[in-house]
Formats: C-alpha cells, sequence, structure tokens
C-alpha cells in the first residue's frame, strides 16, 4: 500500500475548530511536524480538508 508524508506547514490558528481538530486526527501535536500514513480515500479526504494547512509527498517504501 502506497504511504503519504504529510507535513503541517501552517499554523490552525484563526480557522474553524473543525479544520483543528482535524489536524489533531492526522496525528499532528506541532508546527512543521511530519506523519507517515497509509494511502485511503478517507486519509485523503482529512487531507482535502485542510490542504491549505499541510503539505503532502509520497513516501519511500523502505524503512
Amino acid at each position: 500500500m502506497a504511504k503519504l508524508r504529510i507535513t503541517w506547514v501552517k499554523s490552525g490558528i484563526g480557522y474553524n475548530e473543525s479544520q483543528r481538530r482535524t489536524l489533531a486526527a492526522l496525528g499532528f501535536r506541532r508546527l512543521n511536524q511530519s506523519v507517515v500514513r497509509d494511502d485511503s480515500m478517507p486519509l485523503r479526504g482529512m487531507i482535502n480538508k485542510v490542504r491549505h494547512l499541510v503539505k503532502v509527498e509520497e513516501a519511500s517504501e523502505a524503512k
């Protein structure tokens, strides 16, 4: 399964509560943090909701 590296690049301050909760649900705790998640349709929907706050790239399969 493909993996995505998601990096939080812009603060959620000033945006509505549901967008801040989406950032937390993605696993972010602090700005400029990166998380790696399996690519799926629900994840893509969450990323789409906060696309102006995050950067998304394909993660390499090798660990």
